[in-house]
């Protein structure tokens, strides 16, 4: 006859261990959010968010208020959450308004941080505090200085370059020729509000893939599709009336 083993405090001890790694992957990541429905609030804003969807590269482009950043980041939040890519790739032309505080100290992404803002805001809030700060940690959210994108190739990733007007034409070839399979690319930007080169580089890009065939759709709002507050649509109205 078998005889029963006798469990100790230890045996009970050492069954309730898991390890390490997986108890360290337990703690770290939260859980992972659900797909959300985004409301568009005019024609334009679903215009964007279905070409996004459907199409390698998209450009979108008009003045401040109209929701452009917003919209683009959240779609590519939600098709992030489908389960088809894996890394959010970041980047934009650091090109700063006006007078500037000098270099930022710390690391690439720390230097870059304070430019993307407006894009990583919006991810904290689709995704939520802690998955957001997970998705860093694994680095499936990258962000990618221009100055360092060449040789690069993105497959499985969805790219948002903001700030495109910033751009010359030949920094937008580097951009988009970085593109590989399963991926999409948003390049948004004000060519109103370029701190360089009046933005034709964008509208260059646009023009030139008309001209060839290439199907990139492009987006564009005006004063009317404002959408942040009833005085900063004045105030984008009265500065185009001044040419400002």
């Amino acid at each position: 006859m078998a005889r029963t083993k006798r469990v100790t405090r230890r045996d009970k001890i050492e069954s309730n261990i898991i390890p390490l790694n997986a108890q360290a992957e337990k703690d770290i990541r939260p859980r992972t959010p659900r797909k959300f429905h985004i409301q568009p609030k005019n024609d334009k804003q679903d215009d964007l968010m279905y070409n996004i969807r459907e199409y390698p590269i998209t450009v979108t482009i008009g003045c401040a208020g109209t929701g452009k950043t917003y919209c683009s980041t959240s779609q590519v939040a939600n098709l992030y959450l489908s389960g088809k890519y894996e890394k959010i790739i970041l980047s934009r032309a650091n090109v700063g308004t006006g007078r500037t505080l000098g270099a930022f100290p710390g690391t690439v992404q720390e230097k870059m941080a304070p430019w993307l803002m407006p894009i990583t805001s919006v991810l904290e809030d689709c995704f939520g505090k802690s998955f957001y700060n997970y998705l860093i940690a694994k680095d499936a959210i990258e962000i990618q200085p221009l100055e360092t994108i060449r040789g690069r190739s993105y497959k499985d990733s969805l790219v948002i370059v903001d700030e495109c007007q910033n751009l010359t034409i030949e920094e937008l070839k580097a951009v988009t020729t970085r593109l590989g399979e399963n991926s999409k690319m948003v390049l948004c930007g004000d060519p109103a509000q370029s701190d360089t080169n009046n933005g034709t580089g964008i509208l260059t890009l646009v023009k030139m893939c008309q001209r060839n065939g290439i199907e990139i759709p492009i987006v564009e709002f005006n004063s009317d599709d404002v959408v942040r507050s009833d005085i900063v649509g004045q105030l984008v109205k009265m500065f185009e009336k001044e040419k400002l």
